[in-house]
């Protein structure tokens, strides 16, 4: 392996391709700090899960700030669900919007499930996406309705549960990712690893009805880009 050598992994005695590897797949799929450890090790790299974890702390968000700045545009139907998680015992809402084509769009963990919480979101959303939606598409919690009403007054609002399948389905990973981590530390650590995990997901989505042939360039193109964010392609 050629490795590569980049301002943003001075001072770092493992080369770049080790680290990025490492933190895709922490972000990437349901495994467990030491279990990436393990994963390494059974290649010759030995790592402690502390360092993996550093390493996940300082370059996700970086890495997830480029990957959407990479994505297409989002489209203009946005899906808005909340659900419940559990961070040191008590109750906290994960906020999630998505398009009609399952990328996430944003999360925000928040303590209410009120109607200021539901405008912190979507000014959020309105901050990074830069331009409203033409639909939004919730369930019947009223707090959107108060939100919208106020952030969003000119946007078509439909309420129906069996309308959010879509934002609904994507808490799947979350509640997967939740059960190898043993529940989120603290809200702020949920932020974090969520902001980054939605992202890394975006990129590796497999969109529904893809033929193989389609799914392979697609994947292609996906690590492609993750070279470019990580700063290896041109050491590839």
């Amino acid at each position: 392996m050629k490795k590569t050598h980049h301002p943003r992994y001075a001072r770092h005695r493992y080369p770049a391709e080790m680290i990025s590897h490492a933190v895709w797949l922490y972000f990437r799929f349901p495994l467990s700090l030491r279990m990436v450890e393990e994963m390494l090790a059974a290649r010759g790299i030995e790592v402690s899960h502390e360092t993996v974890r550093q390493w996940a702390m300082k370059f996700g968000q970086d890495f997830a700030n480029q990957i959407r700045r990479r994505l297409p545009a989002a489209g203009d139907k946005w899906h808005l669900d909340e659900v419940v998680i559990k961070i040191a015992g008590r109750k906290h809402w994960l906020w999630r919007a998505v398009d009609q084509h399952g990328v996430v769009l944003d999360i925000l963990v928040q303590s209410r499930r009120n109607a200021k919480a539901a405008k912190r979101l979507l000014r959020k959303l309105l901050k990074k996406q830069g331009i409203a939606p033409r639909v939004m598409i919730t369930d019947k919690l009223s707090s959107y309705a108060a939100a919208k009403r106020i952030v969003m007054p000119g946007v078509e609002h439909r309420q129906h549960k069996g309308l959010n399948n879509r934002a609904e389905n994507s808490h799947q990973l979350t509640r997967r990712r939740e059960r190898v981590m043993k529940c989120f530390k603290s809200a702020g650590q949920a932020q974090r690893f969520l902001s980054v995990h939605d992202q890394v997901g975006n990129l590796f989505r497999r969109p529904a009805n893809t033929n193989a042939a389609d799914h392979r360039k697609a994947r292609a193109r996906a690590f492609t880009t993750w070279a470019e964010v990580t700063d290896i392609a041109a050491g590839l």
